[in-house]
């Protein structure tokens, strides 16, 4: 029988690659780690993104509940553009105060950090897997910066879900990318906090998020430095596996990255820095052999990076969510 599905070639293909950046352990490994940082800002489009020479600050809101004091504000990231945030800081602290990013998966909107219901469904998608990082990360005595990520939300989403697919693929056609774009307002987000509120341990930030906030979290932790700890969920996974093998957002496709780099290989970038991957056994779309396999490549380059126990995989025994009780004293163990 011939062949007429193209997806048999493309998944033969992406079975077949060696990433080129992959480190070879020869070379020393802060030099590769500064070319392979370079070359994934130069996929993502990041080297065709400016920084507003203003990023016009405002709080919207200052608001007093019983646990956090919440912060309701926006800055422009690049010219043009607005980055809606709220900041919750825990009462009762003192000192500087270490803050979590939280990033929302592909949902309608950071609400669903924040624990708030405004549509339809967001009490199934907040109660049904660990959804509300906010919460948690203040519950846990941190600030939660939760950022509404481009294409979801008041960015670009609505009650029916994210809008991610038009600005996912306008961007693509001038050398950008949606997920770069996300990256960028996460360091220009670190960049406006610690500017502005002098409580922020500027030198203990952390990211999370699940899904397609464990992606950003994963790229934007392999760019930027700042970020100590990072714990990515159902979302580290082969490209073969998982974007390559079935319908996602086109949101998290990067043009030529898997020439260059599997998602183990963006491990390498974060290294040695901490790294806590959540996943789940029965995930269908981050699955666990895929995940299994990025696991060994990061083992590698956290070995190669002299801190071979800065990594932490965590399985929870159901499918695509996050497990808060078995990641947060993980954690608390390396972010403490």
């Amino acid at each position: 029988m011939i062949n007429k599905d193209p997806q048999i070639i493309h998944h033969a293909e992406l079975k077949k690659l060696a990433p080129a950046m992959r480190y070879d352990g020869a070379s020393d490994f802060s030099e590769w780690q500064k070319s392979a940082r370079a070359r994934l800002a130069s996929l993502m489009g990041l080297d065709k993104i400016t920084p507003a020479a203003d990023d016009l600050f405002a709080i919207e809101h200052e608001k007093d509940f019983d646990t956090f004091t919440e912060f309701r504000f926006t800055f422009q990231s690049e010219e043009g553009y607005f980055v809606p945030c709220t900041l919750w800081v825990p009462k009762g602290k003192d000192g500087k105060i270490p803050v979590v990013i939280c990033l929302q998966g592909h949902s309608k909107g950071f609400h669903i950090s924040l624990g708030r219901t405004i549509y339809p469904g967001d009490e199934k998608s907040i109660g049904g897997g660990d959804r509300d990082f906010a919460v948690q990360i203040v519950r846990e005595g941190y600030c939660a910066l939760a950022i509404e990520q481009r294409g979801f939300g008041e960015c670009g989403g609505d009650e029916k879900g994210p809008g991610c697919q038009v600005p996912a693929m306008s961007a693509v056609l001038y050398g950008r990318t949606l997920i770069g774009e996300r990256v960028f307002d996460v360091s220009r987000a670190i960049d406006v906090v610690t500017e502005n509120f002098d409580f922020v341990d500027a030198d203990r930030i952390a990211c999370m998020g699940n899904s397609g906030g464990g992606t950003a979290t994963i790229y934007a932790s392999a760019i930027d430095e700042r970020i100590k700890v990072s714990m990515p969920s159902c979302a580290l996974c082969t490209y073969k596996d998982s974007i390559g093998a079935m319908k996602h957002c086109v949101c998290n496709y990067i043009p030529n990255i898997a020439l260059d780099f599997d998602m183990g290989d963006l491990c390498g970038l974060i290294a040695p820095r901490k790294l806590i991957a959540v996943s789940g056994a029965e995930d269908k779309i981050f699955p666990h052999d895929g995940v299994a396999e990025s696991i060994g490549v990061a083992s590698l380059y956290y070995r190669a990076s002299g801190a071979p126990d800065g990594y932490r995989w965590i399985e929870g025994p159901e499918g695509h969510r996050f497990y808060a009780a078995l990641a947060w004293p993980v954690f608390h163990n390396y972010f403490d």
